[in-house]
């Protein structure tokens, strides 16, 4: 991958991020089927935010694996992961932001007993977005822990990426495996924000930084 498109990657690292900060800033809580039935617009535009970040990021990340070097297993590993983590947060945004919205919109003017009766529904969906939610979660660690064990072997990057990326996965890790939740919007918000934290600073070392030797 030649520098220009290294930057390019880098900018779609950085617009995937701020879209990642939108999506989260804006989310609306949860709550019973009249609250969703109030909020099922803005559920729509926060999701639909959310999809099209998820190719900006992709392809970000692509940058971040060409510049390890496509030779380099672990870099290779962690871009499946990420990959894999994506499509997962894309069947989330997807089921939670239009599905959701169209199916409750059905039901607008359901009577209280109708409404009884399509609860286990909302809570298949709900359990369904959940399962999606830890594997972007559990793919995006693994990857970005791979990626910072590459650059500190490789120093494609300054290391000081890789020394940021650590922690940040392996806390959040032991912090999911010692039972945090993650899958409530608070936990999932904080988690979002450590990433972008990581992706920002990826971005801007893609565009501004050329490849070592």
């Amino acid at each position: 991958m030649n520098q220009k498109i290294e930057k390019a990657a880098g900018l779609s690292l950085l617009i995937g991020a701020f879209l990642m900060f939108v999506t989260m800033a804006l989310h609306p809580t949860g709550g019973n089927f009249e609250h969703l039935l109030k909020v099922r617009v803005m559920g729509t535009v926060v999701h639909s935010i959310a999809l099209v970040s998820i190719p900006f990021t992709w392809i970000g990340f692509r940058g971040i694996t060409s510049r390890l070097s496509d030779a380099t297993f672990l870099s290779q590993v962690a871009y499946a992961f990420i990959t894999f983590a994506l499509i997962a947060v894309m069947f989330a945004a997807a089921a939670n932001g239009l599905v959701l919205s169209g199916f409750i919109g059905y039901y607008a003017d359901a009577t209280p007993e109708v409404v009884e009766t399509i609860k286990p529904i909302l809570y298949y969906g709900s359990a369904f977005n959940h399962a999606c939610d830890f594997i972007f979660i559990a793919g995006i660690c693994i990857s970005v822990l791979l990626w910072s064990i590459a650059i500190l072997k490789t120093r494609a990057f300054p290391i000081w990426l890789g020394w940021l990326g650590l922690p940040l996965a392996i806390v959040a890790l032991l912090l999911w495996a010692a039972g945090f939740i993650f899958v409530d919007l608070h936990g999932f918000r904080l988690f979002i924000f450590g990433t972008v934290v990581w992706i920002v600073c990826a971005g801007f070392l893609l565009m501004r930084t050329s490849k070592t030797t």
